[in-house]
């Protein structure tokens, strides 16, 4: 199989993930509120938990696109490492509004701590599937551009203990936890930038 169907149904997950953030901040105001600028302001934890969100499943598309652009055909096994690989970006608008909702309560350290377990995961089946296509070279195009290769890895070894890392911090404050993972995704964009002008 062509890589052309997985990715567009990959874009399909990707819209349908970054459609439900939103959704989940206009869950936020009561349909009955009686100061709806107050209502407004009192949701920012929701502006803020959507901004990372929305960035890390932008640069996690942008990377999907990165990938298949190198990917010459497919395999059953990668097919099934892509499905898992979605069914966890799928997953992120779940923590994403428990983060929105109880970061400012007894709940903030569990909320922060399954959003990042879901953006461990998340990363751990980025170097799953990535690993599989380009050991060597298996499913890779032949004129795959090796210095995007090279830079594929390089950029997702370190993923998952970056996201564990931010993850961990919870347990000594929720608040910061959630900076860590929207500074992830911020070094995510410029590193995602200067591959991307490699290839």
């Amino acid at each position: 199989m062509r890589p052309a169907r997985l990715e567009a149904f990959a874009d399909g997950v990707f819209a349908i993930a970054a459609t439900l953030l939103i959704l989940n901040v206009d869950a936020q105001i009561p349909g009955d509120a009686s100061d709806l600028g107050a209502s407004i302001l009192h949701i920012w934890p929701s502006y803020l938990a959507y901004a990372v969100s929305f960035v890390t499943i932008g640069i996690m598309w942008v990377n999907h696109h990165t990938v298949m652009a190198q990917i010459d055909r497919t395999d059953r096994r990668f097919l099934f490492a892509n499905i898992g690989l979605l069914m966890c970006i799928a997953f992120v608008p779940f923590p994403t509004r428990l983060v929105a909702e109880h970061i400012r309560g007894d709940g903030a350290r569990d909320a922060a701590l399954v959003y990042g377990f879901t953006m461990v995961a998340t990363a751990i089946m980025f170097n799953i599937t990535w690993f599989y296509a380009s050991r060597g070279g298996r499913l890779l195009r032949s004129d795959a551009n090796p210095a995007v290769v090279s830079g594929i890895t390089r950029s997702y070894l370190p993923g998952p203990w970056i996201y564990l890392a931010a993850a961990l911090l919870a347990f000594v404050s929720p608040a910061a936890s959630v900076i860590a993972f929207l500074a992830i995704a911020t070094l995510y964009v410029v590193e995602s930038s200067i591959l991307g002008n490699a290839e």
